[in-house]
């Protein structure tokens, strides 16, 4: 990958969608996690206000400290860069006091994982309204195309993509060159949506180099009985998630009426 002219392209790419859009910059939620540093670094590299808000929910001590780290380094470099920081345990204690927690505990921590998500999009969103900013999503193209590894409404719900076109590894390679800390570069991908230090490795069950290359399997017509071993559970894997989420990555379904009938 040619580093620096893909960031060079991304960099006119959210100038121009800003400028036509008429908006004073851009706002991301920054998790600790090397998706949100690259992409608050690359908003932050066009010149337009960028709005970093960090939004704890019952977080790991370790997500919160990267999060901070990257923050400070940012604001350091750029003028450009403001932060606030929005404590969203309150509000998501007091929603499971309204709703019912009744049913399989495994069934019940999902769709509380997927409420933290969607609280901090209405967090997100409700600043983008009141400073006249785009809401940039932080999604990579495995994770928003290959396995759909994202809540829906929640960390999917966004203005603009700007990184949704690059592997993982792809924007490892960005994060380098962009100076993104250490303890972010080297910290195990996490979505932080269930209070611990868990892994996405440690809720798919497989890692992003083998869903990259699963992935490219897929996209020339592999299929199941093409390996075995570990490459077999690791494809296998891959498709379940693509299957299963594919409801994710495909425009919302619509009933179309027929035209005799209006």
């Amino acid at each position: 990958m040619q580093t620096e002219k893909v960031v060079n392209h991304i960099l006119n790419w959210l100038k121009d969608y800003a400028t036509n859009a008429k908006v004073n910059g851009f706002v991301v939620g920054i998790s600790g996690g090397i998706d949100s540093a690259v992409t608050s670094t690359l908003c932050a590299e066009t010149g337009f206000d960028v709005l970093c808000i960090e939004m704890p929910i019952h977080q790991a001590a370790s997500h919160v400290t990267r999060a901070q780290e990257h923050i400070t380094q940012l604001k350091k470099r750029y003028s450009n860069v403001k932060d606030t920081r929005v404590d969203l345990t309150p509000v998501f204690e007091e929603f499971k006091t309204e709703v019912s927690l009744d049913g399989k505990q495994a069934i019940v921590d999902m769709a509380l994982a997927n409420t933290r998500a969607r609280l901090r999009m209405t967090t997100l969103y409700y600043h983008a309204g009141l400073l006249g900013l785009l809401v940039a999503g932080t999604g990579n193209k495995v994770e928003d195309f290959g396995v759909g590894f994202y809540t829906k409404y929640g960390d999917g719900g966004v203005d603009l993509s700007p990184i949704a076109d690059l592997l993982k590894s792809e924007v490892y390679h960005i994060g380098e060159h962009l100076g993104v800390p250490d303890s972010i570069m080297k910290a195990a991908p996490s979505d932080g949506l269930f209070g611990d230090a868990r892994s996405d490795e440690d809720q798919i069950g497989a890692t992003y180099p083998e869903l990259e290359w699963a992935m490219a399997m897929k996209e020339q017509g592999k299929v199941l009985e093409d390996f075995i071993d570990r490459e077999r559970e690791a494809f296998e894997i891959f498709t379940r998630y693509n299957t299963s989420n594919k409801h994710k990555m495909v425009a919302i379904p619509i009933c179309e009426i027929p035209k005799n009938l209006k």
